[in-house]
């Protein structure tokens, strides 16, 4: 017999999956686009900074899921250490787009390939901003020991939600950064 508790987690996960089915959606209509309006093309963009800004969000996605593996453990000084530097990442990732990137020459009325890259990255920022509201919102939780090994499902989701966003920035680094001829602004 199914309890309340665990019909309520299974409606939860069948919504989060529901909602990163519309995100595909979303990012691949940018990814799309930017293939249809750069074509065989791309910004003069520093390579060096979207491996650097990708690394950072990928070594963000390690602490998360060692979060996520200690609270399933009951191991809460690992899983609040994950949490805190997942968030520090993150706030580096936004730090080396918003700070480095969106200040180039480049700007958003530039034709397609401002347009592009701003839209691209600014909806990924907006995503990734998302997911530090999201730890933040773990982490005030997990002041009050709310979270257990047996009870971490909001861990599950934010672990699950991070995942994604950098996920999809695995597609759009080389789509931004590496694929095509650069062209001068």
């Amino acid at each position: 017999m199914t309890t309340a508790a665990g019909s309520a987690t299974v409606r939860a996960r069948l919504a989060l999956w529901l909602f990163f089915a519309s995100e595909v959606f979303l990012f691949g209509a940018l990814l799309a686009v930017r293939f249809h309006l750069w074509g065989a093309t791309r910004p003069d963009l520093d390579p060096r900074l979207g491996l650097g800004v990708t690394s950072i969000l990928l070594t963000s996605s390690f602490f998360m899921n060692r979060a996520e593996a200690a609270i399933a453990r009951g191991d809460r000084l690992n899983f609040l250490g994950g949490l805190v530097l997942t968030a520090a990442l993150g706030v580096s990732f936004l730090i080396g787009v918003i700070g480095f990137e969106w200040q180039g020459e480049l700007r958003p009325g530039d034709g397609v390939y401002g347009s592009i890259l701003f839209a691209m990255t600014g909806l990924h920022a907006f995503h990734v901003l998302t997911g530090l509201g999201f730890i933040g919102i773990i982490l005030v939780r997990s002041a009050g020991r709310r979270f257990t090994p047996d009870n971490h499902w909001g861990v599950e989701a934010c672990a699950i939600y991070w995942h994604f966003v950098d996920l999809v920035w695995v597609f759009y680094y080389p789509a931004l950064y590496l694929m095509g001829s650069p062209v001068g602004p």
